[in-house]
């Protein structure tokens, strides 16, 4: 594995700040919106971190982390587009914390990828990317995205006025 330059330090550093507080306003809160001060922080977070992967280069061209951090600028823009559009109205709640939800997803997948490969130092758990631990990992990371989004969608429905 490539050292990590400056910029690779920077953008580590705040996509760990983007995670913890994203999971964070979760649980706090249910879901993650930019009403709340640590929503607006994760936010902020993960736009810079997505910012910030696409110049990062260590394999020598566009990868799977450039993909995920284009997919988490989709779905930033989508999360908070949805909101200001008044024909999307009756879905623009659920709608927005399914795009800012799948942006924690994809934090953790280039997360748990790089750690493994990368820690500890000197001997690190993994040595190859294509790791079929990682998969079980990734695998993982969907089926507790998609049953946290089913319990955000029913909190959601229960905060509806009847």
């Amino acid at each position: 594995m490539p050292e990590m330059t400056p910029l690779g330090w920077f953008h580590t550093a705040v996509a760990i700040l983007a995670l913890l507080s994203g999971f964070y306003t979760l649980v706090v809160y249910k879901v993650i919106t930019p009403a709340q001060k640590t929503g607006q922080l994760y936010l902020l977070c993960t736009f810079v971190a997505a910012t910030t992967a696409l110049m990062i280069y260590k394999h020598g061209g566009f990868g799977p982390g450039h993909a995920l951090a284009v997919l988490t600028l989709l779905a930033l823009a989508a999360g908070f587009m949805v909101t200001k559009i008044s024909l999307f109205a009756k879905i623009a709640t659920p709608f927005q914390a399914l795009c800012f939800s799948a942006t924690l997803l994809f934090h953790m997948i280039p997360a748990i990828t790089d750690g493994l490969l990368r820690l500890p130092i000197g001997d690190p758990v993994l040595t190859d990317p294509q790791d079929p631990l990682l998969k079980k990992f990734y695998l993982a990371f969907v089926v507790v995205f998609l049953v946290g989004y089913a319990l955000q969608f029913r909190w959601i429905r229960k905060q509806k006025p009847a």
